[in-house]
């Protein structure tokens, strides 16, 4: 199954909690359409059917996450290396 990067999974989390706060407070149909857009993409994104396992699926992917590329932390380049540079 195809995992969707992190960044994208935390700005759906994010969009689908703002529009839950603006469906409650306004509850307009174009907010609604957005915010089932987006739990859908959620669904998509997670492998799941609906938005309650989605986001549990969500944050449990980004529990495990890096937040940022530490591929290269502490390794160094050989003293020899710098020689003749």
């Amino acid at each position: 199954m195809l995992m969707a990067h992190p960044a994208v999974l935390l700005d759906l989390m994010e969009e689908y909690t703002s529009l839950k706060i603006l469906d409650a407070e306004n509850g307009s149909p174009a907010v609604q359409r957005r915010l089932d857009d987006v739990a859908y993409t959620l669904c998509v994104a997670t492998g799941t059917r609906d938005i309650d396992m989605a986001l549990i699926a969500a944050r449990h992917r980004l529990s495990g996450a890096r937040t940022a590329d530490d591929s290269l932390a502490g390794e160094s380049l050989p003293d020899d290396s710098l020689a003749g540079a």
